[in-house]
Parts: C-alpha cells; structure tokens; sequence
C-alpha cells in the first residue's frame, strides 16, 4: 500500500532523516519506532503530507508523490491519529465526522441533509462498535472516545492508510484494550496502519512488523514475532544498555521533607504523611485519580495546604507559591512539560535559566556570559541534543525537552527535586540517561519524590514506594517489599493478603 524509499529530509541545517525506507501492505500493523530524535515524527510528517522531502520517492499504491499536502493525503486515502485528538470541541460528532469526510450531506436547495449526515456517522461508529451519541458535543466526550470519532472520521474519509502516533499515551489500560481491538478490525478490513509508540510492551500485541529508526535512518525492518524486547532496544540505541533503571546504593541522610496530616480541600487531599530523605528517592504510586499530582502541587506551592505541616530539615515552613517553594530549595519539574515544563518560543539558554536568574544577574542586570556559561554547563551535563543554546525549545525532541526541564530545576541546586512522570512519553534510551541522572543526583545527597504510573520505573528506581489512594497515602513499602501486585493491591483498595479493606461489619442486634 505504501513504500517509502531513501526519504531524507533536513530542517536548518539539522538532518531529521537520512535515506529512511518503509513498506507497509493492506491488512498490517507495522509498527514504527526508535528513540527522541530518531526520525519518526518527520516520516510520518512526510507520509500525511504536512512536509515535502528533500530527496526519496513515496509511493502510495504503485503511484509515486509528486505533490505533498495534508489535502493530498487526504486524497490518496491516508489519515493520522494522534495522540491529541483533533476535534472542533463545540461541534457535534456528526458535524466532526462530516467535516473530514470531505461528503457534504446537501439536501434540496443546497441545505445540510441533517438526518442523512446523522444516520452515515451513526453507521461508521457502529462499523467501530462505538456507542456514541452522533448529536453530543465533542467536548463533552472522553479521551478514548475522541479517538473512536476521528478513526470514524477517517473511514469516512475512505482512509486506507491510517497513522496511529502515541494513541495510547493517556489511556487507561482498559482503554488501550479497546484502541487494540478496534486496530484489529481495521487490519481485517485491509487498513494499512503504521503505529508509532514508546511503549515497547504494546507492541507484541499488536504489531505483525516493525521498523527500527535509529539517527534518521531505518536500521532494521522484521516480523514482530521475531524479536525479543532486549534485541529491539539495542538496534533502537545502538548500543548494550546495561540497564534501564541504573540504580546503585547509596547513604542516606536526614530527613529533609516530612508532611504531617496535609489537607488541600482544592485538590482532594486528606491527612497525607510522608517522609523524604537526603539521597533517597521515594516513589509515589497510585491510580490515575489517586492525587499523586495533587499532592506535588501542594508541595510546591500551587495549590497551598489547608491543614497539617510541612517542614524542611526538621523546621516547619510555610509554602504558598511555587516562588516560595523555590526559596527554599524545592524544584518541581511538571507532568506537561510542553504546557509547564518548558517555553517552547524562548531558546534552550533562556529556559536552563530562567529559574535561577538572581544568580546570574550582577546590580539587576543580567550577567549574559554568564548566563550562556551555564547554559552550556547544563547542558553538556544531560547530554541535550541541540544544535546551540540558542535553538528554541520547540525544535528539539521529547526526551530532550524534558532533560531541558530538568536542567532548569538543577540550576538552583535543589534540595528536594519532584519529578512527576519524568519519562513519560520519552525513547528508552532517553529514560536509561534521565534515570542515570537521578542516580547521580542522590549521590550527591538530593532528596527526590518521583511520580510514575509506570510500575516498572517505580520498582526500578525507588528506595522506599507510597501508594496514595483516593487522595491519602494508604502505604509505605520498603524497596525490598515492593512488588507490581503489591502495589497494585494497595493502589485498588486491599489489604496486605489480598483482601479489599473494608470496615466490619456492625453487629446485629435480634430481638
């Protein structure tokens, strides 16, 4: 259905692809993947039209592209699902549909044929086995139910082709079980996907083939079946990694925050306490829900606590800005780093300082060699893959916007650094680097409070797990008590043997 040869692409002066190949045929899910930086988002770019490549030959069921834009994409039958659904919020899911079918629904006198334009998107969503109602907003809808509308959208655009980039990123696992067997259905149907995703466990349960892109260039393309996790990581980062989570031992000092009974009626939280110390890091575990994120915010400031304490190396400190968290040596590195992590129009110079612009500034102005001295330091330091300090933000890759996030943070020599889902979204190489980073971080005695949704990550990285639950911490476990079932058990709502904690029953009185 589609053969991509030798595609190479360059954006001022950085090379994003160089001679990258793929084939896909009807009825396969083939999976496109590789670290930050490796291409992907450039092929797929080229594959929907949105760019022209410098050299190659695309060619989309024995017809070579001579013209590349969105609307000739559309035309030649290839749509893309992304992991932000594109939906008009304020329009309904018929008039959604409708709007990327390109099929106008005319009746008598050049009028929308509502009913007609209801009753077509009514049967792509059954096609799908979505119970939508064609007549509610968009916004009103869920995450996974926004994917639902735009799939349909593209079967009604007659897609043959459909790019699937990230759609699992936000969903629940539930969710992803559903996402997979509505892919099942399109390959019976002779779709053609291509599905881009970092999550590398997904793929043996719905890939048949898969290529590797690896520096812009596809290094590999086999049978799914055929390849182990351990063989895929080495052809994505080209090297042996020893390890994912590289976590080494190290002393541990004093307690450097404790919480005692925090209450945040804004955010849901109730009698949380917990304990962080010098060189250690503890994990925060729990459902989507639970106020893992919550209870960062409260920490840091964001949303201030109602009741309970907060102390700092054993004194008691008032926080109710994210500007008084950082006087005091917490840093906070967010969830959405491209919405709170990082300022995608400033350059990678400005946002390593702007935290910390105090200590580079002389009599209130700034001290600019200074502030590129740092910015250079930092980012040698993370291993940022930028051309210059000077690039902006926007143009660097995942993995490395978040290393710039972090960067940031570390300028100010934090004493506590919080880190929610610091890999979310990220190549497994870009994880083993941040992850290494931490290691060193507590070697030097930073106390950490990492939140992860990944178990795996929470297992390989923690020295001691709280899981919080429906707003509170409902356990402590120590690094080598922790299991995935364990966790999952308190994160559910069950006791220690498994059973659901619930209270007893109150005797019944017989008369």
């Amino acid at each position: 259905m589609l053969r991509a040869t030798a595609l190479t692409k360059a954006f001022s002066g950085v090379q994003a692809l160089r001679d990258a190949s793929l084939e896909l045929r009807a009825g396969e899910v083939h999976a496109l993947v590789g670290e930050n930086g490796a291409g992907k988002s450039t092929l797929i770019k080229i594959i929907t039209g949105a760019v022209s490549p410098d050299s190659g030959e695309l060619e989309i069921r024995g017809s070579v592209v001579r013209r590349y834009s969105p609307r000739a994409a559309k035309a030649m039958g290839i749509a893309g699902i992304y992991q932000q659904p594109a939906l008009f919020p304020e329009l309904t899911v018929a008039e959604n549909i409708a709007m990327g079918s390109g099929v106008e629904h005319l009746g008598r006198f050049g009028r929308v044929n509502w009913r007609e334009r209801r009753r077509r998107a009514t049967a792509l969503l059954e096609r799908l086995g979505a119970r939508i109602d064609p007549e509610v907003e968009a916004s009103q809808l869920s995450m996974p139910q926004q994917q639902l509308v735009e799939i349909a959208r593209a079967l009604g655009a007659r897609a043959r082709i459909i790019v699937f980039d990230e759609p699992t990123a936000s969903l629940s696992e539930e969710d992803v079980g559903n996402l997979f067997a509505v892919i099942g259905q399109l390959r019976e149907q002779g779709v053609g996907v291509i599905y881009v995703s970092h999550r590398l466990e997904e793929l043996p349960l719905i890939a048949d083939r898969l290529t590797v892109l690896r520096d812009g260039r596809s290094i590999a393309t086999q049978r799914m079946a055929d390849t182990t996790r351990h063989q895929l990581i080495q052809l994505m980062v080209g090297r042996e990694l020893s390890s994912v989570f590289p976590k080494r031992e190290v002393p541990v000092g004093e307690v450097v925050l404790e919480l005692r009974s925090i209450a945040c009626d804004a955010s849901g939280l109730h009698d949380v306490s917990l304990s962080v110390r010098a060189g250690e890091i503890v994990g925060l575990a729990g459902l989507v829900g639970a106020g893992r994120t919550e209870l960062a915010r409260t920490i840091f400031g964001i949303t201030p606590p109602d009741d309970g304490e907060i102390r700092l190396r054993g004194e008691r400190v008032v926080i109710t800005s994210p500007s008084d968290a950082i006087g005091l040596g917490i840093a906070c590195v967010p969830e959405d780093r491209r919405r709170h992590g990082v300022i995608l129009e400033m350059p990678v110079r400005d946002n390593i300082t702007l935290a910390s612009l105090d200590a580079i500034s002389r009599l209130g102005s700034l001290d600019t060699r200074r502030e590129r001295e740092v910015a250079t330091d930092y980012s040698r330091r993370l291993g940022i893959k930028t051309p210059t300090i000077h690039t902006l933000v926007s143009a660097l890759s995942g993995g490395n916007q978040q290393k710039v996030a972090l960067a940031r943070s570390l300028v100010a020599n934090p004493a506590l650094l919080i880190l929610d889902e610091p890999t979310q979204g990220i190549d497994v190489g870009a994880k083993s680097e941040i992850h290494a980073l931490m290691t060193e971080l507590t070697a030097q005695g930073t106390a950490i409070l990492m939140i992860s949704s990944e178990l795996p990550e929470i297992l390989g990285m923690a020295d001691r797990v709280a899981v919080m639950r429906n707003g509170t911490i409902v356990d402590v476990l120590e690094r080598g008590d922790a299991t995935q079932e364990r966790i999952i058990a308190r994160a559910l709502g069950h006791g220690p043997s498994g059973f659901e904690m619930v209270a007893a029953p109150r005797p019944v009185e017989v008369s």
